[in-house]
């Protein structure tokens, strides 16, 4: 007797070949400038676009491979959701589909970790007092990583589960994964908008050199934070329905566009400051 066999790719809302290819061209050019910038003007900001793909410091001389496979993980992530939209075994493959949900979850880690760099690294430039408390504790970069590690260890066994052998379990590791994120992004946000309330009053120990990103860096990183959250927000609230959660009339304009917006602002001059001018 033949088992019928089933397409997960459609029955969880994965149909658009024509969407997924746009945005796997989208990161090209992108990809083309990052690493252009990596030879002109290396900083240790695309170390960190990069991270989740090593786990030595942000400041390892090794930021160009990284740099390259971090943007590859993106523009592979589309391309096996065209090709999980367009063929019907491909749609059928459990493992593609658990792959590509992994690669998702696992491709934020270098978009906030990005953002919370550059926000900690503009703080640095400041002529400001040192953060006391909470806000300090927020302000440790190995904490911050190790928190987003444990949040992307989560996602990927839950992703795992929960599509396959232990559903239940699966979802719990997939909320809380979520949850974590999404606290990690408010984070950002907390201190994105404290940087844009101190940065126009107390002067910066370097000059903004005239560009966009030197001169309004603050108010662009609020605009990734602002995108970042619309994009957790969006992953908090349908992680409980994988089907909602894929539904293509949400996931781009909720999911996959602010992402991709995040990126192309960290495209701006000037936002990222040169690594000879942060103190050492």
């Amino acid at each position: 007797m033949s088992t019928e066999k089933v397409n997960y790719a459609k029955i969880l809302g994965v149909e658009s070949v024509a969407a997924a290819i746009v945005f796997a061209l989208a990161y090209l050019p992108l990809f083309v400038w990052f690493v252009r910038q990596s030879f002109g003007r290396p900083t240790y900001v695309f170390v960190v676009l990069s991270f989740f793909c090593s786990s030595k410091a942000t400041r390892s001389p090794m930021f160009i491979p990284r740099l390259t496979w971090a943007y590859l993980v993106r523009i592979a992530a589309f391309t096996i959701r065209a090709v999980l939209a367009g063929s019907e075994s491909a749609g059928e493959n459990l493992g593609l589909f658990i792959a590509d949900s992994v690669l998702f979850g696992v491709g934020f880690f270098a978009l906030l970790y990005s953002a919370y760099t550059l926000v900690l690294d503009r703080w640095l430039l400041l002529d400001a007092p040192p953060e006391q408390g909470v806000l300090r504790m927020t302000r440790d970069r190995r904490l911050f990583r190790v928190v987003m590690l444990v949040a992307v260890i989560l996602g990927i066994v839950g992703s795992s589960a929960a599509t396959s052998s232990d559903p239940q379990n699966g979802n719990v590791y997939r909320t809380a994964s979520t949850v974590i994120f999404l606290a990690l992004t408010a984070v950002l946000a907390v201190h994105t908008i404290r940087l844009t309330l101190i940065e126009g009053s107390v002067g910066f120990r370097t000059p903004g050199n005239g560009t966009l990103g030197g001169e309004h860096g603050a108010y662009i990183l609020c605009l990734i934070a602002a995108l970042l959250l619309v994009r957790e927000a969006f992953a908090t609230a349908t992680v409980g329905n994988v089907s909602k959660q894929n539904d293509e009339h949400l996931w781009y304009p909720l999911f996959a566009l602010p992402e991709i917006l995040a990126v192309m602002f960290y495209a701006i001059p000037g936002l990222v400051p040169p690594r000879s001018e942060l103190p050492r």
